[in-house]
């Protein structure tokens, strides 16, 4: 097994559209059948929008030419705070393994690509939502629960 790590440019669209759908079909638990047309349609628009302003980093891992890996990072900011003054948030998502791959170390350096990404960007405030297979992951590299944020369902 030799794995590349490659962070992903525009013309990687089309690849990190579908690795999006796989894994929100995951998480989800939604059938093969399920149509996400519009939702692949703005996932597409995404990555093509972001990749170009640099408000999103992707990479991409490979076994040979098998993708087997892969994470991203979205960038934002919000009004600052006391304790974020630059107002700066990176927001970790789309992590997904290969089952086949799995326990291997993957997705550990796919985060600490996206972490360091953040950082040598000067963002300090990184935060992501945790599956109960991520969790794990997420809380030894250094994640905690956060107590103070709320979310309006639809």
């Amino acid at each position: 097994m030799e794995l590349r790590y490659q962070k992903a440019e525009i013309g990687d669209t089309e690849l990190l559209t579908r690795t999006r759908i796989m894994v929100l079909r995951a998480v989800h638990s939604l059938p093969e059948d399920a149509a996400l047309d519009d939702l692949t349609a703005q996932s597409r628009r995404y990555y093509q929008r972001a990749l170009r302003e640099g408000t999103h980093t992707a990479y991409l891992v490979y076994d040979g030419d098998r993708l087997v890996g892969a994470g991203g990072v979205s960038y934002f900011e919000v009004l600052p705070t006391y304790h974020n003054p630059t107002g700066q948030k990176a927001y970790i998502m789309n992590m997904y393994t290969d089952p086949d791959y799995r326990r291997r170390g993957i997705a550990r350096r796919t985060l600490d690509l996206l972490v360091r990404d953040a950082r040598g960007r000067g963002v300090t405030a990184i935060s992501l939502d945790a599956t109960a297979m991520g969790r794990p992951l997420y809380e030894a590299y250094g994640f905690v629960g956060m107590e103070a944020e709320m979310e309006l369902p639809e």
